[in-house]
């Protein structure tokens, strides 16, 4: 079932040219998954694979993602993944404040447009973000905050967990 709201928020963005990212960028990684999903998870940018293919959450930090959906009897096709950034940083630089102006609303427009239950977000920087807050994920995390309306539940990003195991439980 398609979703038109989220379609235009796509049609709008286009192949955009609004920011200096779109210089380096391979593809523009807008989101992926059931565009009526009742959880949305956010990440901060694509890396080299996710610019590579277009899609967000690929290489070993998705497998991760996809495992532990798997842990809770879910599948990538029952949520819906997006970024806060839609290019990459070079050499994974953190976002830049003019790059986050432009691409968050796009960012709230896919979410308005999937109108999902709840938001994960994936590592401090999505975390911090959307709850406008300084604190780190690990006084955030696994606490359900309503923002604006939504369930916002911050978590560990996969590409933590996979540098310390410790935080995959």
């Amino acid at each position: 079932m398609t979703n038109l709201r989220l379609e235009r928020v796509r049609t709008e963005l286009g192949d955009c040219t609004r920011c200096p990212l779109h210089a380096s960028r391979t593809h523009l990684v807008f989101g992926a998954g059931d565009p009526h999903a009742e959880i949305v998870l956010v990440g901060e940018a694509p890396g080299a694979r996710e610019d590579e293919r277009g899609v967000p959450f690929v290489g070993a930090a998705g497998n991760l993602l996809d495992r532990m959906l798997e842990s809770i009897d879910l599948a990538r096709s029952d949520i819906y993944i997006a970024n806060v950034l839609k290019c990459r940083p070079p050499k994974n630089r953190d976002p830049r404040p003019a790059e986050i102006e432009t691409c968050v609303p796009f960012l709230f427009e896919q979410i308005a447009a999937i109108g999902p239950r709840v938001v994960g977000t994936l590592g401090n920087f999505s975390s911090r973000l959307l709850l406008g807050t300084k604190e780190g994920i690990t006084t955030l995390r696994l606490r359900t905050h309503d923002v604006r309306g939504l369930r916002v539940v911050p978590m560990y990003h996969p590409a933590a967990a996979l540098h310390n195991g410790s935080l995959r439980g």
